[in-house]
């Protein structure tokens, strides 16, 4: 290649890389990218892919245990649907603004950025307060019997990951509008994001499990 010749990227056709000699000058390709470029997209979908399992091995054992028993619930009554039923719309409704999160985060929209991660920490917010009320409607306790602890395991793994993501958006949330505002971090907020989608559509066969099929014949 001539000197100071210049050369477009396979990563980026749009950035142009200056080939000086032997010297590689990339000063001008950027230093973060979305989707699968990303480490934390990988990171992120690794992270998925081991809750996701621990997620399945817990429903698994709901239903060994059930296929145990002699009927099911052991000595309760099936869990109130009202509460489980309003949570579940608030997080399918949350799926708006999380959806405009995303968008905002990698056309670097910093204004809807904002705004989004408010109304996406609001959903959150009011989504955990509403989980007090479903642990309340499970008619059962963790220790009461096999039922209760598996029921509770359920209903916990999903709160503990509802409650680290709440925390991630609120932090990314401050730093939205305190800074240091680097690029990475709208990387971050769309893996948020993406995570996000994870933690909606895995409570949807969780749902099932505890809310509809305690009212299937065994």
């Amino acid at each position: 290649m001539n000197r100071g010749s210049i050369a477009r990227t396979a990563i980026d056709p749009r950035h142009p890389v200056r080939v000086d000699a032997q010297m590689l000058d990339a000063s001008a390709l950027p230093s973060y990218a979305f989707g699968h470029r990303s480490l934390m997209w990988w990171g992120t979908l690794g992270l998925i892919a081991i809750e996701g399992t621990v997620f399945a091995l817990a429903i698994v054992s709901y239903f060994y245990l059930r296929s145990l028993a002699p009927r099911w619930p052991l000595n309760a009554l099936p869990p109130e649907l009202l509460w489980g039923t309003l949570n579940t719309v608030v997080l399918l409704a949350s799926m708006l603004p999380n959806h405009m999160l995303k968008r905002a985060a990698e056309a670097g929209d910093l204004r809807r950025l904002r705004i989004a991660f408010l109304a996406c920490l609001a959903f959150s917010l009011v989504f955990l307060m509403v989980r007090v009320f479903e642990f309340r409607g499970l008619n059962v306790w963790w220790d009461t019997d096999a039922y209760g602890s598996v029921v509770w395991l359920l209903l916990g793994l999903h709160t503990l990951h509802l409650i680290t993501d709440t925390y991630d958006t609120g932090v990314l949330a401050v730093l939205m509008f305190t800074g240091p505002l680097e690029g990475r971090r709208l990387v971050d907020a769309s893996e948020n994001a993406q995570y996000w989608y994870f933690v909606v559509l895995s409570w949807l066969p969780i749902y099932f499990v505890i809310y509809l099929a305690p009212h299937i014949p065994q």
